[in-house]
């Protein structure tokens, strides 16, 4: 049976992408057939960290939305680049950085029934492991969804002020939908900051198991978006974390 699990973020900018970039590419690396959904439809992005050429993208998931493709035909193979080991592979379904598609999103919307039929469909096309999905921040009608049918919720948040506020807000929503199991990353930690005390301090607040205190990196912030970091830099403390994440989602 594969595992559908949901990435999510009350707030922007809390590198909830990278997270989910890093995660796929190590349980690619683990042997596991993963795949990829972008469904952040209003501001994408996760392309570019699998160095996803643009003009090489025939679909992407608006045009399985619009009935033009199956998902099958929007998902692209990126293992080489995540370095995906033995059995393991790792697809992505991107969505459109055309402005028409994304005007056409925000004036007409999109079947949110249909984007559930797509996910179990490519579960059984490509015979998966996991299907990771990379959310929109915030709460809308396709993230509570994504919530809704995850066996897993990994929320991902700063320890700011304003991300633990909306955070709670995450959490209860989750709680609500029954989410089987919900886990929380603390993400761009300060240095200042005692990993265990902002754990602790998490783990009191919401209930959850914190499975991961990210410290804020600056090799990561030179790689600039431009790569997969546990895949640049494997034996970079970063990555040992990414990795103990990515095997509690399995747990």
């Amino acid at each position: 049976m594969a595992r559908t699990i949901s990435i999510h973020s009350f707030r922007g900018g809390t590198g909830k992408t990278n997270t989910t970039a890093n995660l796929a590419a190590l349980l690619g690396r683990a042997g596991k057939r993963v795949a990829v959904v972008d469904t952040d439809i209003q501001s994408p992005g996760i392309h570019v960290l699998f160095g996803l050429d643009e003009s090489a993208v025939r679909h992407t998931l608006n045009d399985f939305l619009w009935g033009a493709c199956d998902i099958r035909e929007a998902a692209h193979d990126v293992s080489a680049v995540a370095g995906a080991a033995g059995p393991g592979a790792v697809y992505l379904v991107p969505s459109s950085t055309r402005s028409g598609d994304i005007a056409r999103v925000l004036r007409e919307g999109y079947s949110v029934e249909m984007l559930t039929d797509g996910f179990q469909a490519m579960i059984g096309d490509l015979a998966l492991d996991v299907l990771l999905i990379d959310t929109h921040p915030g709460l809308n009608e396709e993230t509570l969804l994504a919530i809704a049918i995850s066996d897993v919720l990994l929320v991902i948040m700063r320890p700011d002020q304003q991300d633990y506020l909306g955070t709670g807000v995450t959490v209860e929503v989750a709680r609500r939908l029954e989410v089987p199991r919900m886990l929380m990353v603390v993400n761009k930690t300060p240095e200042i900051f005692a990993p265990t005390e902002v754990k602790a301090k998490v783990e009191d607040a919401y209930g959850c198991p914190v499975v991961g205190v990210l410290p804020h990196s600056e090799t990561m912030m030179q790689l600039a978006s431009g790569g997969i970091f546990a895949v640049h830099h494997p034996d970079h403390p970063l990555s040992a974390i990414y990795a103990k994440i990515s095997k509690a989602l399995l747990d």
